[in-house]
């Protein structure tokens, strides 16, 4: 990570006075507020929560107005104060099965136990620029409350799973602890618990490009939604003075199950098998790129060809977060005087022993 550079202190102090100068605009025009950035930029927020794995929407709306709405940088700014936090402990697993669901749609059953809830969600309107936005204090429309009295809904893939259809979720043998990533090293070979840490904070759009070359035939990948649900779930914390669990509140959440046909293999029989992804706040193109890639990261441990790059976990677990690929490429541009006037010094030399040969009768 290249987080410095050297140079003169007036010239690096007059940079940042343009840079706040850029950064506030026109004077004229009220500033932006945490509130405004939290209230009406959510996708940024949410997006730099999960990739800088930190899930606190007022610090991540204060990341993207000093980025200036730049999003990588946001997230660098979120991941940098990260590291200065201490941990106090560690939440049990969510269960999104209990989730209060505010949006849930499956792409392979029309009719699900609870039905299907569209939530907001553009996907089904036209694409349009909207001029009526460019005014500020434009009508909102009338709130409608369905009859859902119920927010939890059983998940879409239980039918799948109590017929045997679907692989069966268990955790390896004596459940051990995960391995935290954001304390330890990546390692390979890496499990599947490890692929999918790395991949909840990985780059949305890395993630989204991968994802659609499996789909382009380069993973013989063939994926259904078996369902996308987003709604809030549960944090519950042991605390040892009180000697039980106790509820510290609610995080929302974005969880994706892909299903693919899986031919069996000698020791599984012909089944859907899972591609999961999982993404703090609204994140479903996250979550199903997330999905997608960990399916195809899958096909080792099931006895498929691994011949795609999204089927390579050293190519994908690599160069999945973007705040080490932000860093490595824009490292280029400080100072490289010596390593170039060393090339510019072997280039002559080659020219000139080049120029010689051509010179000299053989």
């Amino acid at each position: 990570m290249y987080v410095a550079v050297k140079g003169g202190e007036t010239a690096i102090g007059r940079a940042a006075g343009l840079l706040a100068q850029a950064r506030r605009g026109d004077p004229g025009i009220p500033e932006l507020d945490l509130p405004a950035i939290r209230g009406q930029l959510r996708h940024a927020v949410h997006r730099v929560m999960q990739e800088g794995a930190l899930f606190d929407e007022d610090l991540a709306a204060l990341a993207l107005k000093q980025a200036s709405g730049d999003v990588v940088e946001a997230i660098f700014l979120l991941r940098a104060f990260r590291t200065t936090l201490p941990r106090y402990g560690r939440t049990h697993p969510i269960r999104t099965r209990d989730m209060q669901v505010l949006r849930r749609v499956s792409g392979t059953f029309k009719d699900v136990p609870g039905g299907q809830r569209l939530g907001p969600t553009a996907d089904y309107t036209q694409r349009l620029l909207d001029p009526a936005l460019a005014t500020p204090g434009s009508a909102l429309p009338e709130p409608v409350r369905g009859e859902c009295a119920d927010g939890q809904l059983p998940p879409v893939l239980d039918t799948l799973e109590q017929e045997g259809l679907l692989e069966a979720e268990t955790p390896p043998q004596g459940d051990p602890a995960p391995y935290d990533l954001t304390l330890r090293p990546l390692m390979f070979p890496a499990g599947r618990a490890v692929r999918l840490q790395n991949l909840a904070r990985g780059d949305e759009g890395f993630l989204l490009g991968l994802a659609y070359s499996t789909q382009r035939g380069y993973a013989e990948s063939h994926p259904f939604a078996g369902e996308i649900r987003m709604g809030e779930v549960e944090l519950v914390i042991d605390v040892p003075e009180l000697g039980f669990p106790v509820d510290i509140g609610g995080l929302t959440v974005t969880e994706c199950q892909m299903i693919n046909q899986f031919a069996g293999s000698a020791t599984a029989p012909p089944q859907f098998t899972r591609g999961y992804g999982l993404a703090v706040g609204e994140g479903e193109r996250k979550a199903m790129a997330m999905a997608l890639v960990d399916r195809a990261l899958r096909a080792g441990e099931l006895g498929e060809q691994t011949v795609a790059p999204a089927q390579d976990a050293e190519f994908v677990l690599y160069h999945t977060d973007n705040v080490e690929a932000s860093g490595f490429v824009q490292h280029l541009k400080l100072p490289h005087y010596v390593d170039f006037q060393a090339e510019l010094s072997l280039l002559r030399t080659l020219r000139r022993e080049a120029n010689h040969q051509e010179k000299t009768p053989s």
